[in-house]
C-alpha cells in the first residue's frame, strides 16, 4: 500500500529569526509611546491647563483709612506774667471754702464813683465789695434767713464799718431781700475768678528811686477811698498832689523803692490782686 508522500513527508515551515522578533517588538513599543504622547498633548490642549506663574492677579481695592480728628487740649486760664503788657481774659474755676459772715449793701451814694479795681460802681450790676478776695472773684451769696441766693463779682474793697464783712450792690442785695433789713447773716462760697480783672505792670521809668502809683483823681474823696482800700493789706500808702495843665490831681501811691526789682515784686502782687499799677519816679512830698 502506497502512502501519500504528502502525509508522511515533513513539510518545511519558514522560520523567523530572533532579530525579526526583536524588531517587531521594538516597532510596537515605539508606536505605543507615540500614541501616549499624542493623547497627552490632546488632553492638555482640551482642558487648557495654565501654569501657576501665569495666573491672573486679583485686583486689590484701596481702602482709605479714616483719621480721627486730633482733640484740642482743653485750655485752663492761669495767672499771666505781668511783664507782658497784655491783660488776660477767661474764667478760672475754683471751689473755695464756704464762710458764714455778715453782709450789708451800698448803692446811690456811690453810684458812678470809681471802685478800688478802677471800674465805676454801678448799683444795678451784680457786684460786691470784700476785704480779701481778688477783684474778679465770683461769689455765691446765700441769705441765711430765707435761703435766697445770688452770684456777684468782687470789684471793690470794704466795708469799712466794724462787724461787716461784705457789701453787696443794690441789685445783688435786692435779689436776696437784704434791702429792708440792711444787714444779714449770709453764707458765701467762691466759685472762680474772671481773669479780665488781672492787671499788668506799666512802667513810667525803671531807674532811680521808684514808687508805685495805683490811681489818680481830681476828686480827693475818691483818692482817700482807694488809700483806705490799700491800707487793708499794704503799708506806706500815701496821696501825692500834682498840678497838670492847671488842674489839681490826687495821686494814690505806695512805697519807696531803690531798685526796679523791689518795685516790681510789690507791683506784681498788686496787679495780680486786680489793681492798676504804674511804676514811676518817686517824688518827695512837700
Amino acid at each position: 500500500m502506497k502512502i501519500s508522500a504528502d502525509i508522511y513527508s515533513k513539510r518545511q515551515l519558514p522560520t523567523v529569526g530572533a532579530e525579526s522578533v526583536s524588531y517587531e517588538l521594538k516597532t510596537k513599543n515605539v508606536f505605543l509611546i507615540f500614541s501616549l504622547v499624542f493623547l497627552a498633548s490632546c488632553s492638555a490642549a482640551k482642558y487648557g491647563t495654565i501654569p501657576l506663574s501665569s495666573s491672573p492677579q486679583v485686583p486689590t481695592l484701596a481702602v482709605k483709612t479714616l483719621e480721627r480728628p486730633v482733640e484740642k487740649p482743653i485750655f485752663r486760664p492761669a495767672i499771666p506774667s505781668f511783664q507782658n503788657e497784655q491783660p488776660t481774659s477767661g474764667f478760672q474755676e475754683l471751689k473755695g471754702e464756704r464762710r458764714h459772715i455778715t453782709a450789708s449793701w451800698y448803692g446811690p451814694d456811690f453810684h458812678g464813683k470809681p471802685t478800688a479795681c478802677g471800674e465805676l460802681f454801678n448799683m444795678h450790676a451784680l457786684t460786691c465789695a470784700h476785704k480779701e478776695y481778688p477783684f474778679g472773684t465770683k461769689l455765691r451769696v446765700v441769705n441765711s434767713l430765707n435761703s435766697k441766693e445770688v452770684e456777684c463779682i468782687v470789684t471793690d474793697r470794704g466795708p469799712f464799718i466794724a462787724g461787716r464783712d461784705l457789701d453787696l450792690s443794690y441789685a445783688a442785695a435786692k435779689r436776696i431781700d437784704l434791702i429792708g433789713p440792711g444787714t444779714s447773716k449770709v453764707m458765701i462760697e467762691p466759685l472762680g475768678r474772671d481773669l479780665r480783672y488781672v492787671k499788668y505792670i506799666r512802667y513810667g521809668v525803671s531807674n532811680g528811686v521808684l514808687t508805685i502809683q495805683i490811681g489818680s483823681f481830681k476828686d480827693e474823696s475818691n483818692a482817700k477811698r482807694l488809700k483806705m482800700a490799700l491800707e487793708l493789706h499794704y503799708k506806706n500808702a500815701y496821696i501825692m498832689e500834682a498840678n497838670v495843665g492847671g488842674s489839681k490831681y490826687y495821686r494814690v501811691r505806695l512805697g519807696k523803692y531803690n531798685s526796679k526789682g523791689d518795685a516790681s515784686r510789690v507791683g506784681t502782687a498788686l496787679a495780680e490782686e486786680g489793681y492798676n499799677v504804674l511804676i514811676t519816679k518817686f517824688e518827695q512830698q512837700i
